[in-house]
C-alpha cells in the first residue's frame, strides 16, 4: 500500500480522500489540519487513524509516501515546499501558488529532490474531453480554427455571499480567472494540444463591497437566515472575458464569472476546425457534440466501444453508466499515482495528469490575463 497524507480538510480535502480509496492501494492513513480540535475531529469524520495540526511534525509521520495539499490558496507555495523538502511525492491542489516566480522555483525543487508531482486540473480527465484531444491529435477536425468557450457558476451572486477567495490576501490577486479560468485554460491546451502565448483581457467587479457573515462560511455554502455582516471592500474579479492568441496562431476566447445566476459549474468549450468542431459541457459529461458541414451532426456518449482505441480505457463502465466529476478525480489520482508507484515522473510533456510545469504554465497565464486588464493592450504569456 502507498501511505498517503492530506493536508487541508476543507471542500476539497475530503474529495481527495474519497477519490485515493477508489484506488485501491493507497491507505490515507494522517490528516493534518490547522488546529487540533478541527483535525481531530475531521480524521474521525473521515476514518483517518492519525491527526496533526503541525505540518512539520505531519511530515514526520512513519511510512508516509506521498502528500496532498488541499489547503487555501496562499499556504500552496509554502506547504508544497516543505513537501518536497521532506522528500515526499506532492500532489497539489490548483493553484500551484499565487506568483509565477513562486511556480518556476517549486518546478525546479520538485524536479531537483526526483518526487513525483501533480496539479489537480482535473477536467482534462473525462473520458470525452480525452476523446476530444484524440480527435484532436489525429486529424479528425481538419486544421484547428478557433477554440471557444466559459466557465460559469453562480456561488457568489449576492452581495452576501463570501468566502476566503474573495480576499486577495488568502486567494490571490486573482480570484475568477485562477479559480475556474485556470481549468479552462489547461482543459483547452489539453485538447488543442496547444500552448496560450498572448492575452487580451477585460475583467470586473460586479460587488465592490460584499457583506462578510460574522459568522464561519463554507465554500458553495447555503446562505444563513439570521446573520451578522460587516461591509468588505472587494478587488478580486467577479467575471471577465479574454481573448487568446495560441503559438501556432490559431485564435480563442473565453469568459469566466462566479455570478451567473443559474449556471452552479458550467465548464464549457467548442472547438471548430476545417473538417469539424467538437462541443463538450461539463454538466453534462457523457457526451461530445461534433459538428458537421455536409453530413448530420453527432452526439456522441463516452461508450468505449465507440472512442477511440487508445482512450477508450478512459470510460470505465459500459455506455449509459454515467461517470462524472468523482469519476473524472478518480482517474486523475490513478494516473498520479501510477508515478509515485514507479517512483519517478514520465518523461516531459509525456504525463498523463498535470504537473507541476503544467500548473506553473496556467499560472502565467492568469498573471498575463490581470497585467493584461490593468493595462488594456494584449500581454504575452512570460513562460
Amino acid at each position: 500500500m502507498i501511505n498517503v497524507g492530506i493536508i487541508g480538510a476543507g471542500f476539497i480535502g475530503p474529495a481527495h480522500i474519497e477519490a485515493l480509496r477508489r484506488l485501491g492501494n493507497v491507505s490515507v492513513v494522517a490528516l493534518c489540519d490547522s488546529n487540533p480540535a478541527s483535525a481531530q475531529a475531521h480524521a474521525a469524520q473521515l476514518h483517518v487513524p492519525h491527526a496533526y495540526s503541525d505540518v512539520a511534525a505531519f511530515l514526520q509521520h512513519p511510512g508516509l509516501h506521498a502528500v496532498h495539499n488541499c489547503t487555501p490558496n496562499h499556504l500552496h507555495a509554502a506547504i508544497n515546499r516543505q513537501i518536497i523538502q521532506a522528500g515526499k511525492h506532492v500532489f497539489s491542489e490548483k493553484p500551484l501558488c499565487i506568483t509565477v516566480e513562486e511556480a518556476q522555483e517549486l518546478v525546479q525543487l520538485a524536479e531537483q529532490a526526483g518526487v513525483a508531482h501533480g496539479v489537480s486540473f482535473v477536467y482534462r480527465q473525462f473520458a470525452m474531453v480525452q476523446q476530444a484531444a484524440s480527435m484532436v491529435r489525429n486529424g479528425e477536425i481538419g486544421r484547428l480554427f478557433s477554440a471557444q468557450g466559459s466557465y460559469l457558476q453562480d456561488w457568489m451572486l449576492e452581495e452576501t455571499d463570501y468566502n476566503w477567495r474573495v480576499e486577495a490576501g488568502k486567494g490571490g490577486a486573482s480570484r475568477t480567472v485562477a479559480d475556474i479560468g485556470s481549468h479552462w485554460c489547461d482543459t483547452v491546451q489539453f485538447i488543442t494540444g496547444r500552448k496560450i502565448v498572448e492575452v487580451m483581457a477585460d475583467l470586473a467587479i460586479v460587488w465592490p463591497t460584499r457583506k462578510k457573515n460574522a459568522q464561519a462560511t463554507t465554500t458553495f455554502g447555503a446562505g444563513q437566515q439570521e446573520a451578522r455582516y460587516e461591509e468588505k471592500p472587494v478587488t478580486t474579479e467577479d467575471l471577465g472575458f479574454v481573448l487568446l492568441r495560441f503559438d501556432d496562431g490559431t485564435k480563442g476566447s473565453f469568459s469566466v464569472s462566479q455570478v451567473a445566476a443559474g449556471r452552479k459549474n458550467r465548464l464549457s468549450l467548442e472547438v471548430n476546425g476545417s473538417a469539424a468542431s467538437l462541443a463538450w459541457d461539463q454538466e453534462v459529461p457523457q457526451q461530445m457534440w461534433v459538428g458537421h458541414r455536409h453530413q448530420p451532426n453527432q452526439l456522441l456518449s463516452d461508450d468505449p466501444a465507440l472512442l477511440n482505441k487508445a482512450v477508450a480505457a478512459r470510460a470505465r463502465f459500459p455506455g449509459g453508466h454515467i461517470e462524472g466529476w468523482p469519476d473524472a478525480f478518480r482517474a486523475m489520482m490513478q494516473a498520479f499515482y501510477q508515478a509515485v508507484e514507479a517512483g519517478r515522473m514520465p518523461a516531459r510533456g509525456e504525463a498523463n495528469f498535470a504537473t507541476f510545469h503544467d500548473g506553473a504554465q496556467v499560472m502565467a497565464v492568469v498573471e498575463a490575463i490581470m497585467r493584461s486588464h490593468q493595462q488594456q493592450r494584449w500581454v504575452k504569456v512570460a513562460y
